[in-house]
């Protein structure tokens, strides 16, 4: 629909219409209510890249529990690799071949671009009856004790109960609240490729980490297939151009050397990054009316893909709050639910944050002692298996472990 009038009025307003706005979308609409999503860009807006491609098994079953099918048609259009390589300076440390799942179960995750992610999604909202507005940008937001009022920039507002904070790491939505993130930046760069599979002469279905590797001056490269796609992550090292790593000659003069040379010729995106590890200083407003999820939130360094996947957590926890706040006898009732939101999903968000530096950590392996346990687990890796299994955890932090008091696992 398009805004007509000044204001429109709704319940529950979701800003943004990425993945985890539109997870938040239907999870509000599995609780039985009706949900607007707002989004600043076209329904047919295309946006370069793959992103976010991994999604847990957890993830899957989440998905499929707010609606039926879903987490089997990401299964459906994903791919599944079953392999896993650890390589130290070229040469094989550890390997791990995952069993195929049971009959009727997900496997252990899937990869697919985001975009195809956000194309399913959007589909299970259309069929679900999620309400949406396309091309309003949300320029700020005000919030009293009844709601929060959206402000859009061609003079419209929309006038929410309650509002969730999909809007990404530069969120309108948390700004205007007087919410910021908090936390630093990563020192290191990291370049990130995207190449075409080639259909008449396909790799094999392997995700392969490289510490040190030789062909590119040592630095560590993640190569890992998804859906139709390779995804190849190089990690710069300290003082290095990433732009030198990143512009076209760049991407060939390297990318060649850790796949056959062909797939130069197939790059699709490039990007590099350095990487924040930040959490909203709160997930709520002082109102508890503005609700905070995905990127909005927190972000992560990639490892461990926990920025996606802790967002569809968000999301489901963030819906079952506003329901449990619109039900509510009192307006203290109400604002416990969002508050137990907020403080749920705060703290996952600095369980996440802790792994992914972890993980960072350990990656840039900055001082010669954390180098030298590398060296020496790579080593004795062929003849003390638990090295090599702990050269492969330690790329992607510490273990999802048992789920949390609300049974969520990020």
């Amino acid at each position: 629909m398009r805004l007509v009038g000044n204001v429109i009025e709704r319940d529950i307003v979701v800003v943004g219409a990425g993945p985890v706005g539109l997870t938040a979308a239907l999870a509000v609409r599995a609780t039985g209510r009706a949900v607007t999503v707002v989004e600043a860009g076209a329904r047919n807006r295309v946006r370069p890249g793959s992103r976010a491609i991994f999604l847990h098994r957890v993830t899957l079953e989440l998905f499929g529990s707010i609606r039926s099918g879903l987490g089997a048609e990401l299964v459906r259009r994903g791919l599944a690799w079953r392999t896993r390589r650890i390589l130290y300076r070229g040469r094989e440390v550890y390997r791990k071949i995952y069993r195929p799942p049971a009959t009727g179960a997900f496997p252990f995750a899937t990869n697919l671009p985001q975009v195809v992610t956000e194309a399913i999604l959007l589909q299970a909202c259309l069929k679900a009856g999620v309400e949406f507005v396309w091309n309003a940008e949300v320029t700020a937001v005000r919030t009293d004790a009844e709601g929060a009022t959206l402000d859009v920039a061609d003079g419209n507002a929309v006038r929410a109960r309650y509002a969730i904070g999909a809007d990404g790491a530069r969120s309108v939505v948390r700004e205007s609240a007087g919410l910021h993130l908090e936390g630093p930046r990563t020192s290191n760069a990291y370049v990130i490729v995207d190449t075409a599979e080639d259909p008449d002469e396909p790799l094999p279905l392997e995700r392969v980490f490289h510490y040190e590797h030789p062909q590119v001056g040592f630095r560590n490269v993640l190569l890992v297939p998804f859906a139709g796609h390779w995804r190849v992550d190089l990690q710069c090292h300290p003082g290095d151009d990433p732009d030198a790593f990143s512009s076209e000659a760049g991407v060939r003069g390297w990318l060649a050397r850790v796949m056959p040379a062909r797939y130069a010729d197939r790059v699709t995106w490039v990007s590099s990054y350095v990487f924040r590890q930040a959490i909203g200083s709160a997930l709520t407003d002082p109102t508890r009316h503005v609700l905070l999820v995905g990127e909005a939130a927190h972000v992560f360094a990639p490892f461990g893909a926990r920025g996606l996947n802790s967002g569809v957590a968000d999301a489901l926890m963030a819906a079952r709050a506003i329901d449990a706040a619109l039900g509510a006898g009192t307006r203290e009732a109400a604002a416990r639910a969002v508050q137990d939101f907020a403080d749920a999903r705060r703290a996952a968000a600095a369980r996440n944050r802790a792994a992914s530096s972890a993980a960072l950590t350990h990656l840039q392996a900055a001082s010669p002692a954390r180098r030298t346990v590398r060296y020496v687990a790579a080593r004795l890796a062929p003849v003390v298996p638990p090295l090599g299994r702990w050269l492969d955890r330690a790329p992607f932090g510490p273990r999802l472990g048992a789920p949390d008091r609300y049974g969520m696992f990020y």
